[in-house]
């Protein structure tokens, strides 16, 4: 039957090696990585995308405007992956009128299955291009939540491969720990007692 004595390596005890000590600091260090620093690391990554990625919606919100127009054209050929988003994946000549300037057409992102005649709202930036909307709060979350998960993780892994290489290297020298004490003790065992 086995007995586990919990703690002996903080308590006094003659069988306790240096190496004990050490990694028993080492799994309380480790400990309060994990649980502590770790998660602080994400709350704080991810407020800082927060804030950051609020300040580019603002920026996208204040260049951009959003105007009702009227689908003239069939749609065309999907935008490419690079300016595409998930809600508005296709391009089509659109009409639409300005106060002040008349009335306009051009190309710009729609929803798919829109057809010609359909109303839809269409997003241009400064210059008159069709864009995509800017990100709205929830898409702001996700990326900050999303963030802040990615560097708690990072985080994490970090500390688990630098506990690893630690525990490599306190093996390495409980092994020479116990040979020199074997180099010792050991001509004492071995030799005949006269």
């Amino acid at each position: 039957m086995r007995t586990r004595v919990r703690g002996w390596r903080w308590q006094g005890n003659p069988l306790r090696r240096r190496s004990d000590v050490i990694e028993a600091w080492t799994v309380l260090i480790v400990a309060v990585l994990l649980f502590v620093v770790t998660p602080l690391v994400g709350v704080a990554a991810g407020l800082h995308a927060l804030d950051h990625a609020r300040t580019l919606a603002a920026a996208q919100r204040a260049e951009r405007h959003q105007v009702r127009a009227l689908v003239i054209g069939d749609r065309a050929e999907p935008v490419s992956a690079v300016q595409s988003d998930r809600e508005h994946p296709y391009r089509a000549q659109v009409r639409w009128t300005e106060p002040g300037k008349g009335t306009r057409t051009a190309w710009a992102r729609v929803p798919a299955g829109t057809r010609t005649g359909s109303t839809v709202t269409v997003w241009f930036d400064a210059r008159g291009r069709g864009v995509a909307p800017p990100p709205d709060r929830a898409a702001v979350l996700q990326h900050a939540v999303t963030v802040g998960v990615c560097a708690a993780g990072g985080a994490a892994a970090v500390v688990l491969l630098g506990h690893a290489v630690e525990r490599r290297i306190a093996l390495r020298h409980r092994l020479a720990e116990w040979e020199r004490e074997w180099e010792r003790t050991g001509p004492r065992w071995t030799q005949p007692q006269a």
